[in-house]
Formats: C-alpha cells, sequence, structure tokens
C-alpha cells in the first residue's frame, strides 16, 4: 500500500497567531502580557537585530512569565487553553485539509516550535502525531529553560528524520509559513508556503 505522509508547521499555519504569546495572555491576563513584553523588549530588538538567537530570546520570553511555576500548575492551564481559547485560533481551511487527508489515510504530523505543552493536547483530539519543543522541568518546576533544542529551521529535519524513514512514503507534503520553515518544506515531494493566507 501506497503511504502518504503530511507535515503541518502550527503557528500562523494552522493558527492565525503566535500561541506563545496567546498562551502568556490566557494564563497571565493581558495587562501583565503587556508590562512583561515591555520588559522584554530589549531582548525581543535584539533578536529582530540577529544580535541574539530565536532559542535565547525565547528563553528569556518564558523565564520572564514562567520561571518557577510548578509544571502541573502550568499543565492544567495548558490544558484549559487547548480547551477554551485554541479552538478559536485555527484556521478553518488548515482544519478542512487535514481532515482532507486524515480521510486519504495520510499520516498528520505537526512539527511546531512551540512547546508541547499547549499543542499535543490538540494533535491528540485531531489524530496527529506532535514533534514540539520541550520545557526543561527540574524539581517540578519550570526552569524558563528548553529542554534541548527549539524546534525550528534544521531542528525540525532532524527531528522528523530521527523519527520516520521519507523514502518509505510515495507522498510527503509539507506546510509552513516562515523561514524557520524552508528546510521542512525543502523535504516535501509537495511542499505548502503560507497555504491558508487569504
Amino acid at each position: 500500500m501506497k503511504k502518504s505522509i503530511a507535515f503541518f508547521d502550527f503557528d500562523g499555519t494552522i493558527t492565525y497567531k503566535d500561541t506563545l504569546f496567546e498562551v502568556i495572555r490566557f494564563q497571565k491576563g493581558s495587562r501583565n502580557m503587556y508590562l512583561g513584553l515591555i520588559k522584554l523588549s530589549p531582548w525581543l530588538i535584539a533578536m529582530k537585530l540577529r544580535i541574539i538567537t530565536k532559542t535565547a530570546a525565547k528563553e528569556k520570553v518564558l523565564s520572564c512569565f514562567f520561571k518557577n511555576m510548578t509544571f502541573d500548575d502550568f499543565q492544567k492551564k495548558c490544558n484549559r487553553f487547548i480547551e477554551h481559547k485554541l479552538p478559536l485560533l485555527i484556521r478553518p481551511d488548515a482544519l478542512r485539509e487535514i481532515n482532507m487527508h486524515k480521510q486519504n489515510n495520510t499520516t498528520i504530523v505537526v512539527v511546531t516550535a512551540s512547546a508541547d505543552n499547549w499543542v499535543e493536547g490538540w494533535c491528540r483530539q485531531n489524530q496527529a502525531i506532535c514533534i514540539a519543543t520541550k520545557l526543561e522541568i527540574i524539581n517540578g518546576k519550570i526552569t524558563g529553560k528548553i529542554k534541548g533544542k527549539n524546534c525550528n529551521g534544521i531542528e525540525k529535519v532532524n527531528r522528523i528524520n530521527a523519527l520516520f524513514r521519507l523514502d518509505e512514503y510515495e507522498s510527503v507534503l509539507a506546510y509552513g509559513d516562515t523561514k524557520g520553515d524552508k528546510p521542512m518544506l525543502a523535504l516535501a515531494t509537495l511542499s505548502f508556503y503560507k497555504p491558508f493566507r487569504k
């Protein structure tokens, strides 16, 4: 039987927005999010100017909002985010595309730089495999650091190749919307860049 597999970026491809900041808003409130972003602005500007890496900037954001939060409390709030907020952020055309692939028995894989804490649950609901960034947890608390590597750019390819032998698939599709998705898109026999933007 000829097999097909489809890789989807999450933030901006399946969703309308970057979900990290939506998770922050959901857990901490808009006011605290904006106050935190003001404090973080030097780091975010440095990232834009490529003075620091995206990973370093992301760890500054994670530390600002979640450092020393217990993992259990964080995950409970992420689960509530998946239930109540995330459905409003999903692009209908992306969901239709995913459902079409499922009907054709295509393996669906979401490959995202977002943390698995607020993506994996959605993937389970939609019968998709989740490849995501993991947060470092020590003594049951979030440290603000990433465990391993940020799942972006070439790391998306490394994670995919660690789990799948793409030569076993007749059709390999990939969907993305940023430069960080380009290496993943290059793996595909058919790729789509910003496919669900009107």
